[in-house]
């Protein structure tokens, strides 16, 4: 069972209907602690502010098991939008420090290096280019493109964690992966066939 965790944040329904679209039927929305201590794989989601995000996963019933879920029984999460820049440290939309799960931050687009006519928020389709191999982009239709809709973006401290990349203005971090912990800036429920390998892959891979 797949848990697509419910903190109030995150267009959950999307997901759960690319996840049928990929042939699997056996995925829930939940902020139950049970289904979460009990999930095979877990999904966290998100769009708004990197805070209320926090403050939403902090003051649930379920974040002690969630957190000794990913790190202790290393159960697969996908981090998504806000969901992945979650996993970092933290973020320079807020000031909460983050889940911490793998050693990245998430920061501001830098509006100094991007023309002018590149607006932030970046939002569209962008291009991202595969960083390492992973099973996630296995049997990934040729030059895989996502949904983004963000004005921040990840940093990894660690380059290897860098799963894909892409560009607005200059490259940045868009997916990370390190053991059970990913992330993903785009919203592969909105990326078509793209999206649909990848939230795939997730099911089956990991």
């Amino acid at each position: 069972m797949i848990a697509i965790i419910d903190y109030g944040v995150g267009n959950l329904l999307s997901i759960r209907n690319m996840l049928k679209k990929a042939g699997y039927r056996d995925a829930i929305i939940s902020n139950k602690e049970e289904d979460i201590a009990q999930a095979k794989k877990l999904i966290l989601p998100g769009v708004g502010h990197f805070d209320y995000g926090m403050n939403q996963l902090r003051e649930s019933t379920f974040f002690d098991t969630l957190n000794n879920r990913v790190q202790t029984d290393k159960v697969p999460i996908l981090g998504i939008c806000l969901g992945a820049q979650l996993l970092t440290q933290g973020s320079e939309e807020g000031e909460l420090p983050g889940l911490g799960w793998i050693q990245a931050r998430t920061i501001r687009f830098n509006s100094g290096r991007i023309d002018p006519s590149l607006k932030i928020p970046h939002m569209g389709w962008g291009d991202v280019k595969v960083q390492k191999p992973s099973k996630l982009f296995e049997n990934m239709p040729e030059d895989p493109r996502f949904y983004f809709v963000h004005s921040y973006h990840l940093v990894c401290d660690d380059p290897a964690d860098e799963l894909v990349s892409c560009t607005h203005g200059y490259a940045f971090t868009a997916g990370i992966e390190r053991g059970n912990v990913l992330g993903v800036q785009f919203h592969p429920e909105k990326s078509h066939k793209f999206g649909l390998q990848l939230l795939s892959n997730f099911v089956n891979h990991y």
